[in-house]
């Protein structure tokens, strides 16, 4: 074993990768750690899919680690949702175009110290969320997190902030047989078998509510104790469906929160014996389609004024306000790679559930809308709520996606247009009927190949064309069928971790 650095010469101080504020808070980490006699931390970091992947360390070896980054494999960037490697990765540039993903080599993950939280479920375990870094100390081009945090620099230039609020929904059952018997193993996994908690289609009803209440009682004080800013559980009209609000939080904030929200709930359900699915619509009978609610705004970061709000009793929105919104509707196609990034999650829209969008439309207070602008005239809390995402979404690149869009609405002082108070009954550009579509637009999007990158961009479209091609090889091209959920994507997306 080589000898341990010292503190001086490691990876974090070499490269120079905390500013002061994290210096400072890792100083509380490390007497956090001691005081409350943790043994293990585990580090993670969010992948291209919004899973969280990493290594737990006993506690000795993650103070250490703190400093000198922790090694994980490259080809967990080179992935697609079934966890195969879908790029060659031993041949020139790790089919990349990247000298440092060929060979399967390292990456290293660095611990953000802003993020540490002691786990409730977990027996003396702490948890840390990092940045990802090839040897070299340079930035993984492909960190999701990395590319919101750019996202955010960006809109910082204008002297402004992005604030995002969360209201999820998502399935819960009984888990009943989780197919672990030796000769059931299958890559990709078989999705378990379940039991249903309510019978669904008795929407915000209390007595549905206080039957589930133990289990709900469970997952709330984790979300709790973790500091996560929950503000409500509710019952929605789906069997064995619910839906979680969180206050809004500025800058990464929001987006960390999703990533550890949607890890704790499914972590600490499975002990309990349940299996929490953020899939977006199940191969359950009468299942009904989950979404993603992304609300959101622009703060001015000096006075913290809501720069969508107007000014006067004739608008409901600011100008600039307004060119955000049409820079969401007019770049919606190509965004719903990262707010709807599955082949399941399309399966919600064009008129499978109801209150699901169908078009890139907008109006005030609809829930027919892809868009529904939320406030009065005047109003500073007035703001936008981005109905078009599901559940499984990368936090990331959804919030990213919505930041460039916003931009280039703002750039090009776009217009979003009268109010759709009939949205089902009014003509505007369709959202993708499938995941193919969507990438088609992606293609050809000047605002993401400028906002994200033209070699993020074609990453991105080689991992999800590939999920797409052994959706299609394996049940005979049905990757577009926006009617029915097949078993592919139950076994895919049910249970994807």
């Amino acid at each position: 074993m080589p000898p341990r650095p010292s503190r001086s010469r490691t990876f974090v101080d070499r490269h120079d990768l905390w500013t002061a504020e994290q210096r400072r808070a890792v100083l509380a980490v490390e007497r956090e750690i001691k005081r409350r006699k943790l043994e293990v931390i585990r580090f993670a970091f969010c992948d291209q899919h919004g899973v969280l992947r990493g290594k737990t360390l006993v506690v000795a070896e993650a103070l250490r680690a703190l400093h000198a980054g922790v090694t994980m494999t490259s080809t967990l960037l080179a992935k697609d949702t079934s966890h195969r490697t879908v790029f060659s990765v031993f041949s020139e540039g790790g089919g990349m175009g990247l000298d440092e993903m060929a060979g399967a080599g390292n990456f290293v993950m660095v611990a953000d110290p802003a993020t540490f939280r002691v786990l409730p479920w977990a027996n003396a375990t702490g948890w840390l969320l990092c940045d990802i870094y090839f040897p070299s100390g340079t930035p993984v081009p492909f960190s999701t997190r990395a590319l919101h945090r750019d996202a955010l620099g960006k809109l910082a230039q204008s002297g402004a902030q992005f604030c995002a609020g969360i209201e999820v929904e998502f399935q819960l059952f009984k888990l009943a047989d989780p197919k672990l018997a030796p000769d059931g193993l299958t890559w990709p996994a078989a999705a378990p078998e379940v039991e249903h908690t309510t019978q669904g289609f008795q929407y915000l009803t209390e007595s549905r509510f206080d039957q589930v209440d133990p289990i709900l009682e469970t997952l709330r004080k984790t979300l709790q104790a973790l500091g996560l800013p929950l503000i409500s559980l509710e019952v929605e009209l789906g069997a064995s469906q619910y839906e979680f609000t969180l206050a809004p939080e500025a800058g990464l904030a929001s987006a960390d929160t999703m990533v550890l929200l949607r890890s704790a709930l499914k972590q600490v359900a499975r002990r309990h014996g349940h299996l929490l699915s953020f899939m977006c619509r199940p191969r359950l009978p009468h299942a009904l389609a989950s979404g993603w609610h992304l609300h959101q705004s622009r703060l001015d970061r000096k006075s913290g004024k809501n720069l969508f709000a107007s000014n006067g009793k004739a608008e409901l929105l600011s100008p600039l306000g307004r060119h955000y919104l049409a820079g969401l509707l007019t770049n919606a196609g190509a965004a719903a790679v990262f707010t709807t990034p599955t082949i399941n999650g399309y399966k919600r829209y064009h008129g499978v559930n109801s209150m699901a969008p169908i078009q890139a439309i907008w109006a005030k207070d609809n829930r027919g809308v892809m868009v529904r602008v939320l406030g009065e005239a005047g109003d500073a809390s007035t703001h936008l709520e981005n109905r078009a995402g599901e559940p499984l979404a990368n936090p990331y690149l959804y919030m990213a996606s919505q930041i460039h869009a916003g931009l280039d609405g703002i750039a090009r002082k776009l217009d979003p247009g009268p109010s759709a108070d009939s949205p089902y009954k009014q003509s505007a550009a369709p959202l993708p009927k499938s995941l193919a579509e969507a990438l088609a637009a992606l293609k050809a999007s000047a605002c993401y190949r400028a906002g994200f990158g033209a070699a993020f961009i074609a990453y991105l479209l080689r991992i999800k064309e590939a999920e797409i091609a052994r959706c299609d090889t394996e049940t005979g091209g049905q990757s577009g069928n926006a009617a029915a959920v097949s078993v592919w994507e139950h076994n895919e997306y049910f249970d994807l971790a």
